[in-house]
């Protein structure tokens, strides 16, 4: 991931003259939002299992006794597949960006083949 934000940032071992921030980022020609989906995937992957786990695991004195096979499904099923949904969903949102960088690499050959 380290790698995304030295390329995201620019970052390069030019010496004195290297700038940390390129022209493509402040025009809007990198996109940030990729790098964001990343992380919002781990927050998400974090929030199913804990939720899962307290889903199990009921706090209160009334249900510690009772073991709800409703519960324990809901529960298992939250841990398992809630991570593969948020997965799917960041990798729906990070494909509009995949695309546009993929017609840009094109719009950039075609236009150094042209010169």
């Amino acid at each position: 991931m380290s790698e995304d934000i030295n390329d995201l940032l620019n970052v390069t071992d030019a010496g004195p003259d290297a700038h940390f921030l390129s022209e493509d980022f402040w025009a809007f020609r990198k996109m940030v939002t990729p790098i964001l989906m990343q992380i919002l995937f781990w927050i998400g992957l974090s929030a199913c299992v804990l939720t899962g786990l307290m889903i199990l695991t009921p706090l209160s004195n009334e249900y510690r006794d009772t073991w709800n096979g409703t519960r324990v499904t809901f529960g298992l099923t939250l841990i398992f597949l809630g991570p593969v949904f948020v997965r799917v969903y960041c990798e729906f949102l990070i494909l509009f960006f995949r695309i546009n960088e993929t017609l840009t690499e094109i719009r950039n050959k075609l236009e150094s083949r042209a010169q």
